[in-house]
């Protein structure tokens, strides 16, 4: 059924089919390329413009409401959600986990969290927790305080930084 002849048959089929392949891989590269190489060196621009009857003039894009404005219409019961991202790491029972138990933290000093090696940075950004402080370390704790153990990245929109420092507020410690 299988002798030497099949076996050469099916590995010669499978070595061109491999073959077209790559030929193939190699035209359409050669045809499709958009680098200034494989044009003879010409700029590539492109093909029309659409107009529509704005000007950029570069001008940054207008920003929302500031935290302080919305921390007083935060949403706890959002926050508590947000929240479940720092419980990897964090709990509100007053034990400490990787990091620092968060229940009170608003108010207290920074640093001040018995039984927690802290790094050191965060002291020397900040002397206590408040909220706009919680608000500027949470958008990027890296730099917001460089050199800080925490590994999060951060939480890029505002209204969750808000909320979650309402909850944060309503937990007391």
């Amino acid at each position: 059924m299988f002798d030497t002849m099949t076996l050469t048959k099916a590995g010669g089929a499978i070595c061109g089919t491999l073959l077209v392949f790559l030929l193939g891989n190699w035209a359409a590269e050669l045809l499709y390329t958009t680098e200034t190489g494989g044009h003879g060196d010409e700029e590539i621009a492109q093909a029309y413009v659409i107009e529509t009857g704005e000007e950029d003039t570069g001008a940054a894009e207008e920003e929302g409401p500031d935290f302080a404005t919305l921390l007083a219409s935060a949403d706890v019961e959002a926050g508590s959600k947000v929240f479940g991202k720092c419980k990897a790491c964090h709990k509100i029972d007053g034990s400490n986990a990787t990091g620092p138990h968060l229940d009170g933290v608003v108010g207290r000093a920074v640093g001040t969290v018995d039984g927690f090696s802290y790094s050191g940075s965060m002291s020397a950004v900040w002397e206590t927790w408040t909220p706009e402080a919680l608000n500027a370390f949470l958008e990027s704790p890296r730099n917001a305080a460089p050199g800080t153990k925490m590994s999060f990245a951060g939480l890029r929109k505002v209204e969750d930084r808000a909320d979650l420092v309402a909850y944060l507020q309503s937990i007391s410690g």
